[in-house]
C-alpha cells in the first residue's frame, strides 16, 4: 500500500495514523508536507476536541524514509521541522500512542505532542549523529524542555535507543502501558479531554508552551465564555459539565 497518513474523528477525538508499514511507518516528503494541512483542517473543525497521533501496526515511526535524504537533506528536514511545528501549534490538547520504534522524525513528532503514551516495549532514539545530520535548533530546544539537557545529549550524542522505563523516568513519556491496554487507556483519557473545558486547555496550552503575553485576551475569553458557571453549576447538581470552545484562538 502507498504511504499515506489515515485519519478520522470519533466522538470529538480526530486520530492521524502514520501508514508506511513495509517501512516501519517511515515518513515520506509527502507524508511529512502532508501533515500540516491536515492539522489545519482538524483544527478547524469544531467536533474535534483532542487529536491522537499514532502509527499503523505494531510501531510508531522509524523515522524519516532514509532514502528521500540522498538528495537535498536540508529540503527533507525543512519539511519534517514543519510538520512538528504543526502537532506542536495544534490548538487542541495532543496525544501520541506509541507502540514499537518512535525513532528519529517520529520522535520528534511525538515530543511535539503534549503528551506520550507508550506500550511496553516500545524503543525511543533520536538518531541524527548516525547519519551525520544536525538536529534542528527547535527540535532541540523541545527535547530538553522535556527530559532535561544530560539525557537530550545522551541521545543526540550516542544515537542509541531508550526503552519505556527509561523513557518514563527521564520524563519522554507520561504513562506506560501493556501492549494489550494502550489503546483502552487512550480511549478513556481521551474522552476525559473532550469533556473538560476547551478554554482552560486552550489557555493552559499556551502559557505552558512559553506565550506570556496573552492574559488579557484569556481573561476575556473566560468572561465572556460562561464555562466558569457551567463547571461551577454542573459540580453542585451533581452532573457533567457541558462545556464550550472559545469563540477565537
Amino acid at each position: 500500500m502507498e504511504p499515506e497518513l489515515l485519519h478520522g474523528v470519533t466522538d470529538g477525538v480526530a486520530t492521524v495514523v502514520l501508514h508506511h508499514p513495509a517501512k516501519r511507518n517511515a515518513m515520506t516528503a509527502a507524508m511529512w508536507a502532508g501533515l500540516p494541512p491536515l492539522l489545519d483542517t482538524l483544527a478547524a473543525d469544531p467536533e474535534v476536541g483532542a487529536l491522537v497521533l499514532t502509527g499503523a501496526g505494531g510501531t510508531f515511526c522509524a523515522g524519516a524514509e532514509i532514502s528521500t535524504l540522498r538528495g537535498s537533506t536540508q529540503e527533507a528536514q525543512s519539511l519534517a521541522v514543519l510538520a512538528e511545528e504543526a502537532v506542536a501549534a495544534f490548538p487542541k490538547p495532543t496525544l501520541a500512542a506509541v507502540k514499537g520504534h518512535c525513532v528519529g522524525g517520529g520522535a520528534q513528532l511525538a515530543a511535539a505532542c503534549d503528551l506520550r503514551f507508550a506500550e511496553k516495549g516500545a524503543l525511543f532514539g533520536v538518531t541524527p549523529a548516525k547519519l551525520g545530520i544536525v538536529y534542528p535548533a527547535s527540535a532541540t530546544r523541545r527535547l530538553v524542555a522535556l527530559v532535561g539537557p544530560a539525557t537530550a545529549k545522551y541521545l543526540l550524542f550516542s544515537g542509541e535507543l531508550i526503552d519505556t522505563e527509561r523513557a518514563l523516568r527521564t520524563g519522554l513519556i507520561d504513562e506506560v502501558l501493556p501492549s494489550d491496554e494502550l489503546d483502552k487507556r487512550v480511549a478513556e483519557f481521551t474522552r476525559i479531554l473532550v469533556s473538560r473545558s476547551r478554554l482552560t486547555q486552550a489557555a493552559a496550552k499556551e502559557f505552558a508552551n512559553g506565550r506570556t503575553d496573552r492574559d488579557a485576551h484569556w481573561a476575556a475569553q473566560a468572561r465572556g465564555s460562561g464555562d466558569t458557571a457551567e463547571g461551577v453549576t454542573a459540580f453542585l447538581e451533581g452532573r457533567e459539565p457541558r462545556f464550550t470552545w472559545p469563540t477565537s484562538g
